[in-house]
Parts: structure tokens; sequence; C-alpha cells
């Protein structure tokens, strides 16, 4: 069984409820029906039910019916879910009536009320939305995660070189959010890219690697400074996490280099989990591994959220959407332990 099985399987076992507001879009409904065929997750879906089951029958799609579908023009809940939108946006100066304009005409801010009272505990958007319009709604009504303030993206990885990682797959991060992080911010992707490989990619035993163009001092330079600093401060943050940097990474990754670059190191040569000091050099380096190494790419999956928020390339695929789907049912089942 590959790790996208894997992680279907692992979806099945614990159904999760995932919100889909993009519902009126061919490739998220496609998505919904296929889901919902497979048993992956319990669907919701947001929009005008009478278009939504005219489209399904049109694209003969057959499990619609089964799906819950919540109408933003004649939701029961719509006050309430304005009251607390209000309540929670007060400071900032929202009004009632700019709430009641969002939990009826935004169905990506429905969508994050939604679970925030307990009704759905995941969403995904993106295949008609920006990053920004997804995640807007997110850090305002659901937040960060307890203690965290730096949202990121992490990424499945899986090379064909089986040597490396965990069988050949690797979780990396940040590939999608900030920038350039600080010594703090790299600390929190640190941790919670560790929580994504074991929630998502299953690993019993996250090893992370902190890199950089040097190995434990062979270069100086502030921004190899910050990279040791993230390490502590990771460490800090969550003493069990098996972490070590600063790495170059085939220090990380091989362990003959690894042993000879860093031999006192439990991560050198061993590592499962990569951080990038920064999104440029991530973006990048993933993008090159992809398709000069011909290594899958699965992501970016956003970390960081209390309850799991995420985002589609607007070029995503039927099956990238099916995916993500059991990617965030498994994100989910981890935010409620």
């Amino acid at each position: 069984m590959d790790l996208l099985q894997q992680i279907v399987a692992r979806a099945k076992s614990n159904k999760q409820r995932i919100v889909l507001p993009e519902a009126t879009e061919e490739r998220t409904l496609r998505a919904a029906d296929w889901a919902t065929a497979d048993d992956i997750a319990d669907i919701i879906l947001i929009g005008n039910p009478a278009e939504i089951k005219a489209k399904a029958a049109e694209w003969g799609l057959k499990n619609v019916d089964k799906i819950t579908i919540i109408d933003p023009e004649n939701n029961p809940k719509s006050e309430e879910y304005a009251q607390l939108l209000a309540e929670l946006r007060k400071k900032k100066g929202m009004t009632i009536e700019q709430a009641r304009e969002l939990v009826t005409k935004n169905p990506l801010y429905l969508g994050c009320m939604i679970i925030k009272t307990e009704g759905a505990d995941g969403q995904i958007s993106g295949a008609l939305s920006t990053t920004g319009d997804t995640l807007r709604p997110a850090l305002q009504i659901i937040k960060c995660t307890p203690g965290i303030t730096c949202v990121s993206g992490g990424l499945l990885l899986i090379s064909k070189e089986k040597q490396y990682g965990e069988d050949g797959v690797l979780v990396v991060g940040d590939v999608a959010v900030t920038p350039m992080p600080d010594a703090d911010q790299l600390a929190q992707i640190a941790v919670c890219t560790a929580q994504t490989a074991k929630s998502v990619a299953g690993f019993a035993e996250p090893r992370v690697a902190m890199l950089s163009f040097s190995t434990k001092g062979s270069a100086k330079h502030e921004v190899v400074d910050k990279v040791i600093e993230a390490t502590r401060l990771a460490k800090e943050k969550d003493p069990s996490l098996k972490i070590d940097g600063e790495l170059q990474a085939d220090a990380a990754l091989v362990p003959s280099v690894g042993a000879k670059k860093c031999p006192d190191s439990e991560i050198a040569g061993k590592a499962n989990v990569l951080v990038f000091p920064n999104l440029e050099v991530g973006n990048i380096g993933y993008k090159m591994v992809q398709r000069l190494g011909d290594a899958v790419a699965i992501g970016p999956i956003l970390q960081g959220i209390a309850r799991p928020v995420n985002d589609l390339s607007r070029g995503c695929s039927v099956e990238d959407i099916y995916y993500m789907i059991a990617i965030t049912a498994c994100q989910a089942m981890d935010a409620k332990k």
C-alpha cells in the first residue's frame, strides 16, 4: 500500500466532516462525489441545493444526494453565526451587518463558522479562490493552534530513491506561506512540520533536520545563526522532538556524509523531515526535486491552524482535491487529540 492509499485508509477509519465551500465548481463537486462513494469523509457542500443537484445530474454524479448541502441564503443558523462572527471581530470594527453579509454571501467564511461551532472538522478551498481568500477567514475565526503564531505549508515529497527519508518519503516545510521566518517562526515551522509527518504521512518518529549551507559551524553567517537559534527554540517548544541543525542537505540525508560531517548527531544521515531556512529555498528546492528527480509532491498542506483549512491550486485536478480531503481528515483527527 503506497502512502496515498495509507492516508485514504486512515481517513476511512475515523470519518471526519469536511466542508467544500466551492460546491458548484466542477472539479470540487466531482471530488465530493468520489470521496462520498469511497466513504472517506462526510462532505458538507455550501451552495444553492437546486444548482448543485442540477450540475451533479449534468455531470452524471451519483452520490450527491448522500451529501449534506448548506444553503447560505436559507440557513437557519445564519443569525447565530453572524452574532458570533461580529463578537469575534468587534475589536477590528466589524458590525453585525457586515457579519451577516459574510455568512450569507461568502461561503469560505460560512465554512469556517461551521467549523468554529463544531459542525465540521476541516475545510478545503482554492479551486476558485486565492490563498489569501482561504487563509483570511481561517485566521480570523478558527485562529492558530495554541502556542503557534506562524502558519506554514508542509509538503509530502515522495522519491523513487527509497534510501532517503522514510522509504523514499520526506516531509518538508515551509514551501508556501512565510517568506522570511525569524528564528522563533522557523522553530514553529519545525514543530508543525513534524506534526504533519505524524498526522498525515504516518511517521512514528519524525527526525527533523534544520537545513542550512553550513553543518555544525562549517560556515559563519547570521543566517546560519538563525537556524541554530531556531533549533534551540524548537527543542524548547517540544522537548520530545528529535531535531538537529544546522545541517547541509547531504549531511541530513546521506548516512555516509552525515557520519563524516556530524558523527555525534542522531539525525544526520537519517532525517525524514526537512525544514528550509526560508520560503525561497523551500519552494525552489522542492520544485527542482520534483522536476529533475521525478519526485511526487503532495501539498502544500497548511500547518498551524487550530482546525485544518487547506488551500488548493487553482489548477488542481479532481484527484488532487480527493486526496486533499483525505489529508485534511487525517489532520482533523490529530487536532482532536
